[in-house]
């Protein structure tokens, strides 16, 4: 990853046809596309990639989060559970809903843990959104029997793992929406674009209207003359977007099939050094193979090899647990609530205390313990086979320190 790493001709034509019809809105202008319409061409093809009956594409990850979330019915005081490893977007979207994120622990997969579920559960819980971190799932199986057996709407972060599957099926596909991100750094990039799928017509129908100010798209020709069902807002995808990422959608199996070999020799390579252990994956076979995430003893030990592998040369080493943008420990804008303007739920809330739930304080030690000893390392595309064999020695010695 991402999918920059391989630009070349395919992106090149399909913007290029963009740009010789100079239609860059997803809607509309049919005399003048010539046939192209490069984002219902990426839906069309996601839906074939996942098996899911609907697809959506929105202008970010984000977009794609927030609209699951109206089309759900997620709205104002209710609480949805979240994971505290996740990119910021997660939390953002649910607060810009108007609802509460409540924060439950992750296990060894690095997403929530089905087990400690309960602990977050109250009367006001409408929704789980489990996040399938760094190109790897949760325990989606588990997550979706808690969520049926408390009535509770499944919505799956898949931003960062788009590709992978659990048990051969589609991550994204086991809730009642999964979202995508098809940003600068991701598997598969658009520059800026997002998705939502889902196997519910009726939630593709709000979700369409809401991601482009509640347009029913029953007008024809004429966009004016389409009715708004419902308040939206602009999450529209261009079509100069949607035609990188259709090219970038045709490049996935060879994407995830680099990644899974590359992937592979690095860790073959670690598990004979020893003294580390890796991230527990459900279903191996269907991991995107974006990220290897391995555990250390303790968090000193962490912090040792980390700088080890910088020292080293190492590039596109993590260490979560000091990351400002995809750990809980250091959002302090969420903790003390910093914001531009009054949130919906202040109207529910006192200061940043929501509902009894106080941000400033939240405790996770199982969630800490996991993170704080946490490393992961970016897989590449690029890398060529001598790449890899001077990587896998600069990691050993970075390990031997």
């Amino acid at each position: 990853m991402p999918g920059f790493e391989i630009f070349g001709e395919q992106e090149r034509k399909e913007v290029m046809e963009v740009l010789e019809t100079g239609v860059l809105f997803r809607y509309g202008f049919e005399g003048a596309r010539n046939g192209h319409w490069k984002a219902k061409t990426f839906e069309k093809k996601l839906c074939e990639l996942t098996k899911a009956k609907y697809a959506h594409l929105c202008s970010s990850g984000t977009a794609a989060l927030s609209t699951a979330l109206a089309s759900c019915g997620i709205g104002a005081g209710d609480e949805v559970i979240v994971p505290p490893f996740t990119f910021v977007a997660t939390f953002e979207a649910v607060l810009l809903a108007g609802a509460i994120p409540v924060f439950a622990e992750i296990d060894e997969t690095l997403c929530l843990d089905p087990a400690k579920l309960q602990d977050a559960l109250s009367p006001k819980t409408r929704a789980v959104i489990p996040v399938h971190m760094c190109g790897s799932m949760a325990q989606i199986d588990k997550i979706k029997n808690f969520c049926d057996s408390n009535n509770l709407i499944l919505i799956e972060d898949a931003c960062q793992s788009v590709g992978a599957t659990f048990n051969k099926k589609a991550i994204g596909t086991f809730g009642d929406m999964g979202c995508f991100s098809f940003d600068a750094v991701k598997t598969i990039t658009c520059g800026e674009g997002g998705a939502v799928i889902t196997n519910s017509s009726e939630l593709y129908d709000r979700a369409s209207q809401y991601a482009d100010h509640g347009h029913d798209h029953l007008g024809g020709a004429d966009r004016g003359a389409d009715d708004h069902p419902i308040i939206g807002t602009n999450y529209r995808i261009s079509e100069l977007n949607a035609a990188v990422g259709v090219a970038q959608l045709a490049k996935l199996s060879h994407i995830l099939e680099t990644q899974r070999k590359n992937k592979k020799t690095i860790k073959d390579a670690m598990e004979k050094i020893g003294n580390v252990t890796f991230r527990h994956i459900p279903d191996p076979n269907g991991d995107s193979a974006t990220f290897l995430s391995f555990f250390l003893p303790d968090e000193r030990r962490a912090r040792e090899v980390i700088k080890s592998l910088k020292d080293n040369g190492v590039d596109g080493s993590f260490y979560w647990y000091d990351n400002n943008w995809h750990y809980i420990r250091h959002w302090h804008h969420l903790k003390e609530m910093k914001r531009a303007a009054k949130l919906p739920l202040e109207l529910i809330c006192s200061e940043h205390k929501v509902n009894g739930y106080d941000y400033s304080n939240i405790s996770l030690l199982q969630s800490d313990s996991i993170m704080s000893r946490t490393i992961s390392m970016q897989i590449k595309l690029s890398w060529s086979e001598a790449d890899i064999e001077d990587r896998i020695k600069k990691i050993k010695n970075a390990l031997s320190c």
